[in-house]
């Protein structure tokens, strides 16, 4: 089969593929780029097609790998979002309000107020050290480290709650 008679059969199946992708994404737009991207990939393999095979299921196939592949792609992305960005990003300000720096003195008076069992792991954690690094500062075995970080979140979580 030549490029040109190949290339017209998938035309000849646009709806079909849009339809399919459909089906996955639930998402026109999102349906929209997978459709391209299995269009684009059947142009660029038309070579590994075998004629007289059904060409909407060597089609469904790959649309069916190439979804997967995006889904995989972003379940393992680490999302990092920090308050600036985030305020960037929803446009909001970056002037705190009273409440927030209510909050925060607030959730700052409750950390002075933890035992320093609890304190020191906690407030090196909130610094970003991991938990190895606290546990080699702090002297004490790295279980008794995440034991008291979670403590510590507890704690706090009750007081400010209140």
């Amino acid at each position: 089969m030549t490029a040109t008679d190949f290339q017209a059969q998938i035309v000849n199946l646009n709806d079909y593929i849009n339809g399919f992708a459909m089906k996955y994404t639930r998402n026109r737009d999102n349906a929209m780029d997978l459709a391209q991207e299995t269009i684009l990939r059947a142009f660029l393999n038309h070579e590994k097609f075998r004629t007289n095979t059904n060409l909407k299921g060597w089609l469904k196939i790959m649309m069916r790998n190439i979804f997967i592949n995006g889904v995989r792609k972003k379940s393992n992305q680490m999302i990092h979002c920090d308050s600036d960005s985030y305020r960037m990003q929803v446009g909001e300000s970056d002037e705190f309000t009273p409440i927030d720096q209510m909050m925060e003195g607030q959730i700052i008076t409750e950390i002075q107020a933890l035992n320093d069992d609890l304190r020191k792991p906690f407030e090196f954690h909130l610094e970003g050290y991991k938990y190895k690094e606290i546990a080699e500062q702090l002297e004490i075995p790295i279980g008794t480290v995440k034991s008291r970080v979670f403590q510590a979140r507890k704690k706090l979580a009750k007081r400010v709650k209140r």
